[in-house]
C-alpha cells in the first residue's frame, strides 16, 4: 500500500477539515479505526495499516486538523510505504528527503533539528526516538520518525515571535 501525501490537503483518503465521523469512515479500510476523545474539542483517530501508525488530529474543533503518520519502529518492517512526490518517508536519509525538499524550491527550516518543518507546504517531522538506530553525525536518527502534514498555516507559530 502506498500513501501519498498532498500537504497542505492531508494523505488520502484522510482530508484536512473531515468530520470525525468521515475521519473515522476514511481509515476504515486500513483496520479497525480507535478514537480517543479529548475534552469537548478535540479527538483523534488512529489506524496502523500494516505497522504504519496514522492520526487524524481534531484539534480544539469539529474537524481534522492534522494528519500525523509514525514509522513502524526499529526491527518492524512494512510493505506500507508513506510517499512525498515519490519520496519514501521512513526509507529516505533525512538529509536527502530535505535536500530534495530544497530542490523543489521549499523551505527546510532544521533550527530544531529534532523537529524540521517545512512552512507553507505545512510539513512536520521528527527526528527522535528512544530505540537504538542507526545515527549520523549530530546524534539524531538517520531517517524521519514521523511526519505531519497539517493546514497552509500550521507552523506559523514558529515564526511569530520573529522579528
Amino acid at each position: 500500500m502506498e500513501l501519498v501525501l498532498d500537504p497542505p490537503r492531508g494523505v488520502a483518503p484522510l482530508r484536512l477539515g473531515m468530520t470525525l465521523d468521515e475521519a473515522v469512515a476514511a481509515v476504515s479500510g486500513w483496520g479497525e479505526p480507535r478514537v480517543l476523545v479529548r475534552g469537548r474539542n478535540s479527538a483523534t483517530v488512529s489506524s496502523s495499516p500494516d505497522g504504519v501508525g496514522v492520526q487524524a488530529l481534531l484539534e480544539g474543533g469539529p474537524t481534522v486538523t492534522a494528519v500525523e503518520l509514525w514509522w513502524p519502529g526499529e526491527g518492524r518492517e512494512s510493505s506500507t510505504r508513506v510517499l512525498l512526490d515519490g519520496d519514501d518517508v521512513f526509507a529516505t536519509p533525512a538529509v536527502d528527503l530535505f535536500r530534495r525538499a530544497a530542490e523543489r524550491g521549499w523551505t527546510v527550516d532544521t533550527s530544531r533539528p529534532e523537529y524540521p518543518v517545512i512552512p507553507g507546504v505545512s510539513l512536520g517531522f521528527t527526528r527522535q526516538t528512544s530505540q537504538e538506530i542507526p545515527r549520523d553525525a549530530e546524534g539524531l536518527p538517520r531517517y524521519v520518525t514521523s511526519v505531519l502534514v497539517g493546514g497552509k498555516d500550521y507552523y506559523d507559530f514558529r515564526y511569530e515571535n520573529r522579528g
